[in-house]
């Protein structure tokens, strides 16, 4: 028999308190994803699995989680959840959301991928500095240090009923794949975006079996215009990026606008409720402020219910609400506005230019749309500066001036500063009562006050109705001008203005054009998309179609001839990879037991799970397929190298595309494999799932009951092993003995060894429907 040489530490071992129902490894890091049946995603180090950070379930995001992936970076993990149709891409540093967006159906699969192919156009977009970054103000916050990638990369989401989407730079949609039927199940675009293949699931009825069936697509259109593509999609990342940014800054002055400021407004309107007299609310202060006499019921309003404690509190707050909003006005939203105006000019210039852009779908009249709309947000943007500068100025007078009457009415005293009040002072808080202290019964079946003496707050309200008071346009001269020109009132050259909405309901229409705009790209790359293979593989039973199940049936790479080689690690046997125009099936003979006699069944493992570990080698989970108790698990690595010989090519198989792949199996070149080494039995453990990083070489292998972990370096010997084997040899050279192979041993070194026997797996039933 042959030699056991295990060549994988062990380095990590734990039981988790959830069910795990996805893996995803960093590709640049010790660090691995989980997603639990909880909703939770977690990220774990390799070293003892210690938990690096976890992201709970929360209503808004989500609580089922359907896909991971990781951007090729590492830098940015992005995950699907089906009960709200979300995609969330989370900082690998910290638990927190960088940017989310809806899709129209649950995803079942993503895959994110880097664009490896090289050109002089290309090379020379990458190494040319950002123009934007030379002609626009820096951002005070900008979210493009997380989205900023050096080459195209690409997220790739696969759904149910055929939804396929691929994202630029995980942002922004540039391709709607139609024509492919089925649940998603595996899907992989190419590093050269020449093709994308697909696996679904496909089931007619509900009482019927479930068919597996692989699609490759045809993505030429992306390949031939990847120069154009890298730009255009570079340009829709910083457009979305930039609405992002102008979202989070809108967010941040709603919550710095604060409820306080409506106080005014409501004691005004219950004091019109209460009082008793005819006197309007107006003409009561009139004649505080001309005759410095008050009612007895507006010095109960003022001494009673405001106070001079709370006016003082009242006046402060509005100051610092009102400065904090137009800070964030001046240096966020008019920044980040002015910013996606130069992206959009320059997006339409590509625009322009046909011959490149137009077979991608770049509309120039759509942009100018776009533009438009954010040329009308900027105006709305300073409009409400200026209605921000007005309030600041019309309530730090009538605060000054009421606070000097409310000391009076109280007898204190007045210090001589404050008891200095010009005509022109006068005047000014006279225009202010005679403008803000209207009461208004309309208003009051509107939003049920009076009055709206706060002007700030209704243009951050999300709510589609007119403003309460808008501005007062009359005797504007250029208003006026406008309306008496008009051939100059309809001047493209003009942006729109309305006066009537809110800066919310503005921003709403300018995201709404521009998400319409940036759409015809991704339909006219989606409809150049078409099918170029499609095979049916082989059904699944019913059982198989449980959540507890998240096995890839297929696993299938992209090489760089642009032939799509398959992958097919079947259930219970084989597994088949096509070569050129053939198939080739595996078995996986005897190596473990020599006590089996290895002439009567070659077929001694199933395989339960696989995937590319490299581009050489594949990483299997088996089990023994022989009765006998306790059937043994084994974590192997499968070169491709030995499985190939020039016996192959003359035995091509002739693929009948009418046939299922499965009803075609006896005709497939058959290759058993007795593997020399490079594997390792999973002593306590009834593994079923792997995950593995080929650059970092490590893999987790993850236990039937889903909650039952180990982590295991695969390039390293145990030490244990290494020091074994060393002694045996040197043994062996002191008896004069030749170096004959030894039978396999089990002598591998747990470094988890007290845990594993006293962490047996939980789900005996779960593993006996796992059996074949």
């Amino acid at each position: 028999m042959l030699r056991a040489m295990p060549a994988f530490r062990q380095v990590g071992e734990k039981q988790l308190p959830q069910e795990v129902v996805f893996m995803a490894w960093s590709p640049e890091r010790d660090l691995i994803a989980l997603a639990n049946r909880a909703g939770e995603v977690l990220l774990h180090r390799l070293a003892n699995f210690q938990r690096v950070w976890s992201l709970p379930p929360n209503e808004n995001t989500g609580k089922e989680v359907t896909a991971l992936a990781w951007r090729p970076d590492g830098k940015i993990l992005a995950f699907g959840l089906a009960d709200t149709k979300r995609i969330i891409l989370c900082d690998v540093e910290k638990p927190e959301s960088l940017h989310s967006f809806s899709v129209d159906l649950s995803i079942t699969y993503m895959h994110w991928m880097e664009v490896t192919e090289e050109s002089s156009v290309l090379t020379s977009f990458y190494n040319a500095e950002d123009e934007s970054n030379l002609l626009l103000p820096k951002l005070p916050y900008a979210l493009n240090t997380f989205f900023y990638f050096y080459r195209l990369n690409a997220l790739v989401l696969g759904g149910s009923s055929g939804f396929i989407e691929i994202y630029a730079y995980g942002m922004f949609k540039i391709a709607t794949v139609n024509g492919v039927a089925g649940s998603c199940r595996g899907l992989c675009l190419s590093s050269d975006l020449k093709s994308l293949s697909v696996i679904t699931e496909i089931q007619s009825s509900s009482d019927s079996e479930a068919e597996m069936t692989y699609f490759q697509l045809d993505t030429s259109l992306l390949s031939s215009y990847l120069p154009e593509v890298t730009r255009m999609a570079r340009k829709f990342t910083h457009i979305s990026t930039l609405l992002q940014y102008i979202k989070l800054s809108l967010t941040c002055m709603c919550e710095a606008w604060e409820e306080i400021l409506m106080q005014m407004d409501s004691r005004l309107t219950k004091f019109v409720q209460e009082k008793n007299t005819t006197t309007s609310v107006q003409d009561e202060f009139m004649q505080l402020l001309l005759w410095g006499k008050a009612s007895l019921e507006l010095q109960a309003l003022l001494m009673n219910q405001l106070t001079v404690k709370g006016l003082k509190k009242l006046g402060q707050s509005i100051e610092s609400s009102y400065s904090s909003i137009q800070k964030l006005v001046i240096s966020h939203l008019q920044s980040g506005s002015e910013a996606l105006l130069y992206h959009l000019s320059e997006l339409k210039g590509m625009a322009l230019w046909k011959q490149k852009y137009e077979s991608l779908g770049l509309d120039a009249s759509g942009i100018d749309e776009a533009i438009t709309a954010v040329g009308s947000f900027i105006l709305k943007a300073n409009e409400l500066l200026q209605v921000i500068d007005s309030s600041m100025k019309n309530f730090k007078a009538f605060f000054r001036w009421l606070y000097v009457a409310m000391l009076r009415m109280s007898e204190d005293h007045v210090l001589p500063e404050l008891n200095k009040m010009t005509q022109k002072d006068i005047t000014f808080v006279a225009d202010f009562l005679t403008e803000h202290f209207n009461e208004a019964p309309d208003l009051y079946n509107r939003k049920g006050k009076y009055f709206n003496v706060e002007r700030v707050g209704q243009y951050l309200k999300d709510e589609d109705d007119d403003l309460v008071s808008p501005p007062n346009t009359e005797g504007n001269q250029w208003f006026n001008f406008l309306k008496d020109s008009t051939h100059l009132k309809e001047s493209p050259l003009l942006f729109p203005y309305y006066p009537e909405k809110s800066l919310h309901f503005v921003k709403r229409q300018m995201e709404g054009i521009i998400d319409q705009c940036l759409q015809k790209p991704a339909d006219v790359i989606g409809k150049s998309v078409h099918q170029a293979v499609c095979i049916s593989l082989y059904k699944i039973s019913q059982r198989w179609n449980d959540k507890t199940s998240n096995l890839h049936y297929v696993l299938f790479t992209m090489l760089e001839n642009s032939i799509s080689k398959i992958h097919i690690l079947r259930r219970h046997t084989d597994t088949s990879r096509s070569v050129s125009n053939g198939i080739l099936a595996v078995e996986f003979g005897n190596f473990l037991n020599s006590s089996i006699n290895e002439s009567s069944d070659s077929r001694c493992y199933s395989c339960l799970d696989a995937h590319f570990y490299d581009d050489e080698t594949i990483t299997v989970v088996l089990k023994e397929s022989v009765q006998q108790e306790g059937k043994e698990r084994v974590l192997a690595q499968l070169p491709l190298s030995s499985l190939y010989t020039d016996e192959d090519q003359d035995r091509k198989f002739n693929w009948d595309s009418v046939e299922r792949l499965d009803e075609q199996s006896s005709e497939i070149p058959t290759r058993t494999v007795f593997l020399e080494s490079q594997w390792r039995v999973l002593e306590n453990m009834k593994a079923q799932y792997v995950s593995v990083n080929g650059i970092r070489k490590v893999s987790c292998v993850l236990s039937s009951n889903l909650r039952h972990v180990r982590m295991f370096e695969m390039d390293v010997e145990d030490d244990g092993e290494v020091e074994e084997e060393e002694e045996e040899e040197t043994i062996q050279v002191a008896a004069g003995e030749p170096d004959e192979p030894n039978q396999p041993v089990d002598g591998q070194d747990n470094v988890c060894d007290a845990s594993a026997e006293e962490l047996p797996d939980e789900t005996e039933e779960l593993e006996t429907s796992l059996d074949p």
